[in-house]
């Protein structure tokens, strides 16, 4: 490993740290009452985003149980280099939000979404309630209108240019780029499904009593679904793949399912945009959820360019050996966990000899390009089943995307 890298795997150990996390919290507990500042949570509303119509719902209930106050700013949506595909991520974000809001027992948005027409109605009225401070009071009414084809009143409206200006400058200043998140205190916690981090934060800090979570995560039950195959789409550069590989697995063998193992490129390396703000967005979330799986996390050795690609050469030698799970399972616990460099052979022999196989013997096949074709293939299954990041899965013809939605693969598996 060179001294670059680990400087860099060191510093990513203090980056998602339990004791930096405190630090960052002091700090900004102790700016706020040097300033005399109330607790604030900031939180961003694209009306256009299905996922903020599930935060609709749940924003005066939020409100209603702890000591803060609730700025909200209306945005405009996320920036173009935020989204890779268009088409693609609004069709699975209106999906998943409707499987999403079953499972939670929330209002599901339209199963096409609204037109730009009533898109724009809904941004009036919503500007509109900002100036009269009334946002949380109407955002929900407001939001079930644009999402289930409902009539808006002809009663006042506001040109939303400028409060969708002033958000979008706000968001962007805090270092966010999409909409449905909260933010407090120096972190982010993006939609329903992280509120529940918010909420655990505020309880600790004495601003609310200590109740369940508004929005609890669900729970995997042991179903079984022999016959039926789970595809996983991964990649070894994809922190989200790591926490995912060995749940998902667990999830296959516990249900009786096939899993098969669908390698693809990193983003970037695809040619895909993935812009700062979500790259450091991705890492500090992948922390807090590792912390709640109990899963080991933060001795990174990043092996985008060729760290990946000698790692994916020897793909077809670990299937050979029967060792293929096993193999990806230690290359990405090594590399996000363990500060293996899979660019050196020292740092790609330990991943190799945790796998079960044997380093002499795999070495061997390091220069391979077989590997390409495969990932080729499985790119072109991703295209084709609609998504095109990581984790991803295909179950019983349903698409699902995310190392938090096991769940919703294994719903899927016996439905």
């Amino acid at each position: 490993m060179s001294f670059d890298t680990h400087v860099k795997s060191r510093l990513a150990v203090a980056l998602t740290s339990r004791q930096l996390l405190r630090i960052r919290r002091i700090f900004h507990e102790g700016r706020r009452q040097v300033l005399r500042q109330p607790h604030v949570v900031h939180y961003f509303h694209d009306a256009a985003d299905p996922y903020c119509h599930l935060t609709a719902q749940v924003l005066q209930r939020f409100q209603d149980r702890y000591r803060v106050f609730v700025r909200p700013y209306l945005i405009s949506g996320p920036p173009e280099d935020a989204v890779p595909d268009p088409v693609a991520h609004h069709r699975n974000a209106l999906n998943d939000s409707r499987n999403l809001a079953r499972k939670l027992g929330l209002a599901e948005p339209s199963a096409t979404g609204p037109d730009r027409h009533a898109v724009s109605q809904a941004e009036q009225a919503l500007a509109a309630n900002l100036e009269d401070g009334e946002f949380l009071l109407g955002v929900s009414d407001i939001s079930r209108k644009l999402w289930t084809g409902g009539e808006f009143s002809k009663g006042k409206g506001t040109d939303p240019s400028s409060a969708k200006a002033k958000g979008d400058h706000q968001l962007s200043s805090f270092g966010h780029y999409i909409g449905g998140t909260f933010y407090y205190g120096g972190e982010w916690y993006w939609g329903v499904d992280r509120l529940h981090y918010l909420e655990d934060r505020l309880q600790t800090a004495g601003l609310g009593a200590d109740l369940p979570p508004l929005i609890p995560v669900p729970d995997l039950q042991d179903n079984h679904a022999e016959g039926q195959a789970i595809e996983f789409f991964f990649s070894f550069r994809s922190p989200y793949s790591y926490l995912a590989f060995d749940r998902v697995r667990d999830l296959a063998r516990r249900s009786g399912a096939d899993l098969v193992l669908r390698p693809v490129l990193p983003m970037l390396m695809r040619g895909l945009p993935v812009p700062k703000a979500k790259s450091s967005y991705i890492l500090l979330d992948c922390a807090r959820e590792a912390r709640r799986l109990g899963v080991p996390f933060g001795r990174i050795c990043d092996p985008l360019g060729v760290g990946v690609e000698r790692g994916y050469a020897l793909l077809d030698h670990a299937q050979a050996q029967g060792r293929m799970a096993e193999y990806c399972s230690a290359f990405l616990r090594g590399v996000w966990s363990q500060g293996s460099d899979a660019s050196t052979n020292n740092g790609l022999a330990q991943i190799v000899g945790q796998a079960g196989l044997d380093w002499n013997i795999a070495r061997q096949e390091l220069t391979t390009q077989n590997w390409r074709a495969r990932v080729e293939q499985n790119q072109d299954r991703l295209q084709e089943i609609g998504l095109w990041g990581v984790p991803s899965f295909r179950v019983s013809g349903q698409s699902i995307w995310g190392q938090d939605r096991l769940w919703a693969v294994e719903d899927a598996l016996v439905s």
